[in-house]
């Protein structure tokens, strides 16, 4: 058996008592700790990211393809089913699905209160099953093949300002010349927690607002686009427009909610910080306690040098048995930190305030490159400091250690 590796197992905090069996635990502690809190950031802050993003991407897909225009107005000018981009888009194999919809500025009017929104129409190619996750009461649209149900959806911010609740029937006024009415019923009711769209969208059908602008069956107001890689939504904005007409636009979500994506990068810079100060604390405080171990250790360090051990010899005992702190450091840390996060994924357990987080919960997401980085960076940096502490005993003089006290 290697002498070094064997020395090291006698030192280590199974087999010495008192002190040394205190510095051992807290050094495992330590560093536990600081590996757990780093997996849970980065699983909470993909979580957070990944669950506000697909809320946006849900209601707008990843891209919206509308008609060009000068206008800044809510409402879009109509293009056809059978324009270029809208029977070509197949072609492109990173394309989910694609989506029809357009939007009309409208009052709707309770039992006491008026309420300025907007429209949201929507046709039989809309992803209604992707939607139900955020359906509260009731159900969703029936949107027949022919005419209209007169059916929509309301969020449950617009439905407690006007006292409304599910099969109650209203009337929605729409804002043009002249003006014009449609009695509906409200079949469901959904909630987002993002404000852009809770206190304004309301969910209708497109049939219903082809009818009162006047459009032919194959207009719309724009195409949603779902593309299959979320990640890669900037890369696919050239060879989308490679396709377009000359006088349609392609609008990314990225850009339309701006403040809501630029939020996001912000919260990653937050993180990396809190997780480099708690990976700096975790890490000085292995090299500060082998440092003590090493003082502890004098005289066994004077009495091996008395006996002929290399300084090489000597540093490896000391370094296997920071290796040994490390491997079982990593070990706990990584317990706790996907053992909490296995609870949070699956009970949710930390609830938080939607109206301030737009969640109900905190939310975890697993991502196996980012945990197998904070591993392979903990270990790495803590390796490197091994050496640092280790290099003290080549200063050690037998004679004075072994007089040590």
């Amino acid at each position: 058996m290697n002498l070094s590796y064997f020395i090291a197992k006698r030192i280590s905090f199974k087999k010495a008592g008192g002190f040394s069996a205190t510095i051992h635990k807290i050094a495992v502690g330590s560093l536990a700790i600081g590996l757990a809190i780093s997996i849970l950031s980065f699983m909470v802050l993909g979580g957070f990211q990944q669950t506000v993003s697909d809320k946006v991407y849900g209601f707008t897909g990843h891209y919206q393809v509308q008609r060009f225009t000068m206008s800044n107005a809510f409402e879009e000018a109509p293009f056809s089913l059978n324009s270029e981009f809208a029977v070509e888009y197949k072609q492109l194999p990173f394309i989910d699905r694609i989506q029809s919809f357009a939007h009309k500025a409208a009052l709707i009017k309770g039992e006491n209160e008026v309420e300025g929104i907007l429209v949201k129409g929507i046709g039989n190619d809309f992803d209604t099953l992707n939607f139900k996750k955020y359906l509260k009461e009731g159900r969703m649209l029936r949107i027949p093949e022919e005419g209209t149900s007169n059916e929509i959806l309301l969020s449950k911010v617009i439905a407690n300002k006007l006292f409304l609740e599910v099969g109650d029937r209203v009337i929605m006024y729409f804002v043009q010349d002249p003006p014009r009415y449609r009695r509906v019923e409200v079949v469901g009711i959904f909630e987002t927690y993002l404000e852009n769209f809770d206190e304004k969208i309301v969910i209708g059908e497109l049939q219903t607002i082809r009818n009162l602008n006047g459009w032919t069956e194959d207009q719309v107001g724009g195409l949603e686009v779902f593309v299959e890689n979320p990640k890669k939504v900037d890369t696919y904005a050239p060879e989308l427009e490679n396709i377009m007409d000359f006088d349609l636009k392609l609008i990314a979500s990225k850009d339309k909610f701006l403040e809501i994506f630029d939020w996001l990068k912000l919260l990653d810079t937050n993180v990396y910080v809190f997780v480099g100060l708690i990976a700096f604390v975790a890490i000085f405080n292995m090299g500060a306690i082998l440092f003590i171990l090493i003082m502890e250790r004098t005289q066994m360090i004077g009495l091996l040098k008395a006996m002929g051990a290399a300084n090489k010899q000597i540093r490896r005992i000391f370094f296997w048995n920071g290796v040994n702190i490390l491997f079982r450091g990593l070990l706990i840390g990584n317990a706790i930190g996907l053992g909490f996060g296995i609870l949070q994924d699956q009970f949710k357990i930390i609830p938080l305030d939607p109206a301030s987080y737009y969640m109900a919960y905190v939310p975890i997401e697993w991502n196996l490159p980012v945990f197998f980085l904070i591993n392979l960076g903990i270990t790495l940096l803590t390796a490197l400091v091994l050496f640092i502490p280790v290099m003290v005993i080549s200063r050690v003089d037998p004679i004075k250690s072994i007089r040590f006290d």
